[in-house]
């Protein structure tokens, strides 16, 4: 029923266990509050400096196009890398080329030290990690955020480094995650059907998505507000820690 209270989640069927970072593995707050900010501080630097690399070059080649394919009524700024890169940041884009320049600088940032065991993850993800992966679940991650990003931010996290228990990670060059044909592509790759991966998000319009491409959702509330809607606006399952998937 919609809305119910909460209960834990069996896995009986799941083989593959995918999951969102902001808001579900991750704070929103630590990429609202620390990865956006120091990304953005360095923009203009980072692209003085690498402007001519060949990635850094494929990067902007994808801002160029995108910007030329704006609404008219979108209004961007006359086309500058830079401007349009903060003109994204603005909005919250999930744009391909932002995520990968994104997170170019935040490797770098790794490398340096500056970033390095600072990628916060909620207390039960680790003990979820290695629970599951001892009971033979193939764990894999989606986000809007580049893959270089997601792979920088699991091995240097607060609870250590956690890459040993991902198998796969996928980004916006898999496709949208408010489109069906992105979690079956997903599955294809995972070399699941799509009724045997669960997709754990704390945005709704994404789990409709997978829920459309028959794979088995959990709607993850984090930060249990006072009071929760109730009945529940959704009929995915709902959880607010990872330990409740049993």
């Amino acid at each position: 029923m919609p809305g119910a209270d909460l209960h834990p989640i069996a896995l009986t069927g799941i083989r593959a266990i995918l999951l969102d970072i902001e808001g579900t593995t991750t704070p929103i707050e630590f990429v609202h509050h620390v990865l956006f900010p120091y990304a953005r501080a360095r923009v203009h630097d980072y692209l003085q400096q690498h402007g001519d690399d060949p990635g850094i070059r494929a990067d902007l080649a994808l801002l160029h196009a995108e910007h030329a394919a704006e609404a008219p009524g979108a209004h961007p700024p006359p086309w500058d890398p830079e401007a349009y890169v903060y003109w994204l940041m603005d909005r919250d884009r999930k744009s391909t080329g932002l995520k990968s320049l994104q997170g170019r600088i935040w490797e770098a940032g790794y490398q340096t030290g500056e970033l390095k065991g600072k990628g916060e993850v909620y207390p039960d993800v680790r003990p979820a990690l290695e629970r599951w992966r001892s009971a033979g679940k193939t764990i894999a991650i989606f986000s809007s955020g580049s893959v270089q990003a997601q792979r920088d931010l699991f091995a240097n996290t607060t609870a250590g480094d956690l890459s040993a228990f991902l198998s796969a990670y996928f980004d916006t060059t898999t496709g949208p995650k408010h489109e069906a044909i992105s979690y079956r592509k997903i599955a294809t790759t995972l070399g699941c059907s799509p009724p045997e991966i669960l997709f754990v998000s704390d945005v709704v319009a994404e789990l409709d998505a997978a829920r459309a491409a028959e794979v088995r959702t959990a709607w993850c509330v984090r930060q249990l507000k006072s009071p929760i809607p109730d009945p529940n606006p959704t009929t995915h399952p709902r959880v607010h820690s990872f330990a409740e998937l049993a």
